[in-house]
């Protein structure tokens, strides 16, 4: 099982995240990209510490071009933070786990 994370593409960001009632973590990533390998098992320890609370989802940026486009991810990973269909902020690079809370913390209060 893959955990709390789920991996989309373009046809269900709309639905997944864009119109998600929760806030969500957006993983922008690419499966030969070491920094990306690197924060996966952050993104999905976190993706358990707060289930319930934020959705947490992957996008492979090298099958969803488009998307990675309409972003302007210049570089990976790029983790984006969605509350009521806006982002809200963006990390990029691999971060310590840190980072990444203080962000979802920030997150979740302004839900």
């Amino acid at each position: 099982m893959e955990g709390t994370v789920q991996h989309i593409d373009e046809n269900k960001f709309q639905d997944e995240v864009v119109k998600s009632a929760q806030p969500v973590l957006v993983d922008f990533y690419a499966d030969w990209c070491g920094p990306c390998k690197a924060i996966a098992p952050v993104i999905e320890q976190l993706s358990k510490e707060y289930e319930g609370r934020v959705k947490f989802v992957k996008i492979d940026t090298d099958a969803n071009q488009d998307l990675a486009l309409k972003f302007g991810i210049m570089s990976i990973p790029t983790v984006m933070f969605f509350s009521k269909g806006k982002v809200e902020d963006t990390v990029i690079g691999a971060v310590p786990a840190a980072v990444f809370k203080s962000k979802l913390d920030s997150l979740v209060k302004k839900a």
